[in-house]
């Protein structure tokens, strides 16, 4: 008989992170200046430390966690694996689903998995402050967080939308003692420029992006962390899927198909990559597996976004990455599931579903809440709006199981839960969420504006 819950003992944390960079077809694309040219590390050492550039540059296929990481890890992890029973019987699926809970880190959500490591590492370097951007607050209030387990302060530019739909994340940030500020703001010059041509802008990760940059930019004891899309934060995240391998092999199971929320691809990478790992190295269980990341329609990064060099804010301040965009100007319409409105995507989640090794779909606001609503009654477990979207893409595979008589292994990851997001569930119950599709020609027009290089 299959447990409900598969669990881990600490001894089995990973103790290497997985580097995909290493099984990769061809090497990655590397970042640009304004000028075209590559950027060098050095270039970016003014935001980050060198143990996070060195991570961020990094081709080796097993990644050292260090011992001070792991114990703070243990108070969470490892996270448990969890097999959908009450889900099944309520869709009469043959399927077998499971979901790999990451809502019982400290902050509620997988977010901890990398800002734990980032802070660690610029404590090492001597960093004196750290500044970042957060969309819904998950990464916010984890890097308050784990700045308060290294003694480092830290200041959060958080998307105005959010900071005004989910004050309770906010409320987590400033417990954990970190400053919040809504954006735009007028502490910055990107922040100023976005008030003077919209004093009513709802804000975006790109545009919190550029205020958070731009002010480590401007003082040498101060650095940038952020919690999804580069390289290195992925790589913090795989802890997730290499648990989840872990717990398939005790059961002597594999998935079939892997969902996961995408919006800059953190947590999706995180699950799939060590999975990928197995394709590529010829393990006859993975060859047909199937990994999709899941975004909203109304942010269709992936779905209809441009594969094509773009900025990573709004302002120009960062390097200019090979990646799936919607133009680096996109304003996002202020859906609830916050940690997935952004204009771009992770250049390695990119560049595996462009040679054909991930898939991608795009998924409504009200469809993923109901997913999320009949998923709660059945396992009890509220999710957050972002893990919704898994959820909605894992029951509606369930159901087409159901229709072949199928018993496929599901697995989606369960990204965090959504006690701080139930303002989200009282509009949904009230009918007052709408569904959106973006607009082909409002992103024609938005990728118009692609920074003219490679």
């Amino acid at each position: 008989m299959i447990p409900i819950r598969i669990n881990l003992d600490q001894e089995d944390i990973p103790t290497h992170w997985y580097n995909v960079v290493a099984d990769l077809a061809n090497p990655p694309a590397p970042p640009l200046g304004p000028d075209g040219q590559p950027v060098p590390p050095e270039a970016m050492a003014a935001i980050f430390p060198g143990p996070i550039l060195e991570q961020e540059m990094s081709a080796e296929r097993w990644i050292p966690i260090p011992e001070e990481v792991r114990q703070i890890y243990a108070q969470w992890r490892p996270s448990p694996l969890c097999r959908a029973l009450g889900l099944e019987r309520a869709l009469g699926t043959p399927a077998k689903i499971f979901f790999k809970y990451e809502g019982v880190s400290p902050a509620g959500s997988h977010k901890p998995n990398s800002a734990v490591p980032q802070a660690y590492f610029n404590k090492l370097a001597g960093t004196k402050k750290l500044t970042t951007e957060t969309g819904a607050g998950q990464w916010g209030s984890s890097i308050a967080y784990a700045g308060q387990m290294f003694g480092l302060p830290v200041r959060v530019f958080m998307v105005k939308v959010s900071y005004q739909q989910k004050p309770f994340r906010r409320s987590m940030m400033q417990t954990w003692g970190a400053e919040v500020f809504a954006s735009p703001t007028d502490l910055t010059q990107a922040g100023r420029a976005a008030l003077a041509a919209d004093p009513d802008n709802q804000g975006s990760l790109g545009l919190a992006i550029s205020e958070a940059v731009e002010e480590a930019a401007a003082d040498a004891g101060t650095c940038y962390t952020l919690g999804s899309v580069l390289n290195h934060v992925l790589l913090h995240q795989t802890v997730i899927g290499l648990e989840a391998k872990k717990q398939f092999a005790k059961v002597g199971l594999y998935p079939d198909v892997i969902f996961g929320p995408c919006g800059g691809g953190s947590s999706f990478g995180g699950i799939a990559f060590p999975f990928l790992a197995d394709q590529a190295a010829g393990d006859r269980r993975a060859k047909n597996l199937r990994c999709v990341a899941v975004e909203p329609t109304s942010c269709p990064t992936l779905t209809k976004g441009a594969y094509a060099y773009d900025y990573g804010d709004v302002s120009g301040y960062t390097p200019i990455m090979k990646m799936y965009t919607l133009g680096h100007d996109f304003m996002p319409p202020g859906i609830h599931a916050g940690g997935l409105r952004y204009h771009g995507d992770s250049p390695l989640v990119s560049q595996l579903l462009h040679e054909g090794r991930l898939e991608a779909l795009a998924v409504s606001q009200v469809a993923t809440f109901e997913a999320g609503v009949q998923f709660a009654r059945a396992e009890g477990i509220i999710p957050a709006p972002e893990s919704c979207h898994a959820i909605r893409a894992a029951i509606d595979e369930a159901l087409k199981c159901k229709a072949t008589g199928e018993a496929r292994t599901i697995l989606f990851c369960l990204t965090g839960h959504g006690h701080f997001d139930m303002a989200s569930y009282d509009k949904y119950f009230a009918g007052q969420l709408q569904d959106y599709d973006y607009p082909a020609e409002a992103i024609a027009e938005s990728l118009k504006h692609l920074p003219q290089v490679g």
